[in-house]
C-alpha cells in the first residue's frame, strides 16, 4: 500500500506545577518493514517502560508470526507456500482480519484485494525470489504478463473463508494473500488493545503512518496528527487532523513509485486493470473505529480515485479526505476534498 509518514503534532508537555507531572512513555523500534512510535501517559506513574515495551514487542511479534509476508515462517506465508486447493485451518486472528478484508473488497467494488500479489511483484514494488519469471527486462510488464498474473488475481473469485471453523481455500495452487494493506492497521489496534490492558487510557500507537489515539496528550488537550502534503519533493504539512478515540491512515502515490519512457508508474495497483492507477488522487486520509479498517480503506479509496471514492464514502458515511494533484497548475498544486463524516468530525466545512 502507499504508505507516507505522518507528521506527529504532539506536544509533549508537563501539567501545572500544582499537578503531580505524570510519567510520558515514549517507545519506538522497529516491526513489519517500518518503525513503531508510541506516546503513552501513565497518570499513575506505576508501569516501568522497560515492562510496557516488552509487552508491546510481544505483541507485535504475534502480529507478525500470523500476518508478515516477509517471514517465510509465518502463517500467512505457509498459507501462501502451499499448493493445495483443499481449506486449510487459520488462527482466529487472521481469520478476522480477513473478514474485514472481504468487508472492503465488496463495498470498494473489488478494489481492496489481498490477492494483488503477483501484480505487485510483476510491477516491481514486491519482493519475489531473485530466479522469478516476474523480473521484466523493462519495468513496465507486457499486456500478455499482465493477464498472466490476473489470473491468479480476484479475492472473490480465487479464494475462499471458512468461518466455522476458521478456514482459508485457494481455488488456484499459484493464489497467494498479501495483507500489506491492512496487517499493519490491525498491529496498531493490538498494540492499543495492549496499553489498555495494562491499565494505559491516553495514548497515540503509530506504525508506519498508520495510528491510533485515546483520551488526551500530556497537556490533557485532543491529540492533533499532521497530514502530509502529497508532494515527493518536500516535507510539509497540508492539513491538522484531531484524533481522539479513533483510528487513522493515509494512502498515498508520491513515494514508491517509478517513471519509464514519459510514464509516471504507483504502487497503487488497480484491481481490475492489472495496471497502476493513472487518477489525480496523489493521497487519501481516513479516519475510522479503527486502524485496521482506517488502513484498508485508505488503499481502496485511493485505487478508487477522488470522484468515485467519494460516492462510496458518502454511501458509507466514511470520514475521508482526498487530496489530488492540480491539472490546472502543472500538478505542483493541489486540491482537497472531504467527506460529510470527515467535517463533521473535524467541526467544520
Amino acid at each position: 500500500m502507499g504508505i507516507m509518514r505522518l507528521y506527529l503534532a504532539v506536544c509533549v508537555l508537563f501539567l501545572a506545577a500544582c499537578e503531580p507531572e505524570p510519567e510520558v512513555l515514549q517507545l519506538n523500534g522497529e516491526t513489519m518493514g517500518t518503525t513503531y512510535n508510541i506516546i503513552a501517559i501513565d497518570r499513575k506513574d506505576r508501569l516501568a517502560p522497560e515492562d510496557v515495551k516488552a509487552a508491546v514487542e510481544a505483541t507485535l511479534a504475534a502480529v507478525n508470526a500470523a500476518m508478515s509476508n516477509w517471514d517465510p515462517r509465518s502463517e500467512v506465508s505457509r498459507f501462501n507456500a502451499s499448493k493445495s486447493t483443499d481449506p486449510i485451518g487459520i488462527s482466529a486472528e487472521l481469520a478476522k482480519v480477513l473478514a474485514a478484508a472481504y468487508e472492503v473488497h465488496e463495498h470498494s467494488l473489488g478494489r481492496f484485494d489481498v490477492t494483488l500479489g503477483p501484480l505487485i511483484e510483476l510491477w516491481g514494488f514486491g519482493a519475489p525470489p531473485p530466479d522469478s519469471p516476474l523480473h521484466p527486462d523493462s519495468p513496465v510488464p507486457s499486456d500478455d504478463a499482465i493477464a498472466a498474473a490476473l489470473a491468479a488475481v480476484g479475492q472473490d473469485r480465487v479464494l475462499s473463508l471458512g468461518r466455522d471453523p476458521f478456514t482459508l481455500t485457494k481455488r488456484r495452487p499459484d493464489t497467494t494473500v498479501h495483507l500489506a494493506a491492512i496487517a499493519k492497521g490491525h498491529g496498531v489496534d493490538e498494540v492499543a488493545a495492549t496499553l489498555r490492558n495494562l491499565g494505559l487510557v491516553d495514548y497515540m500507537v503509530e506504525i508506519g503512518g498508520d495510528l491510533v489515539t485515546a483520551g488526551t496528550n500530556p497537556r490533557g488537550l485532543r491529540w492533533r496528527i499532521g497530514v502530509e502534503r502529497p508532494d515527493s519533493g518536500s516535507r510539509r504539512v497540508e492539513r491538522i487532523v484531531d484524533l481522539t478515540g479513533l483510528g487513522m491512515a493515509t494512502s498515498g502515490d508520491y513515494r514508491n513509485y517509478f517513471e519509464e519512457d514519459g510514464g509516471r508508474y504507483s504502487h497503487i495497483i488497480d484491481a481490475k486493470t492489472g495496471r497502476p492507477v493513472t487518477h489525480d488522487t496523489a493521497s487519501v486520509t481516513v479516519v475510522a473505529e479503527t486502524a485496521m479498517m482506517a488502513d484498508a480503506w485508505a488503499t481502496a479509496l485511493l485505487a478508487l480515485g477522488r470522484e468515485r471514492g467519494l460516492e462510496i464514502s458518502e454511501k458509507l458515511n466514511l470520514a475521508t479526505l482526498f487530496i489530488a494533484r492540480d491539472i490546472s497548475s502543472d500538478g505542483r498544486g493541489f486540491v482537497t476534498t472531504a467527506s460529510s463524516r470527515f467535517k463533521e468530525l473535524q467541526g467544520g466545512p
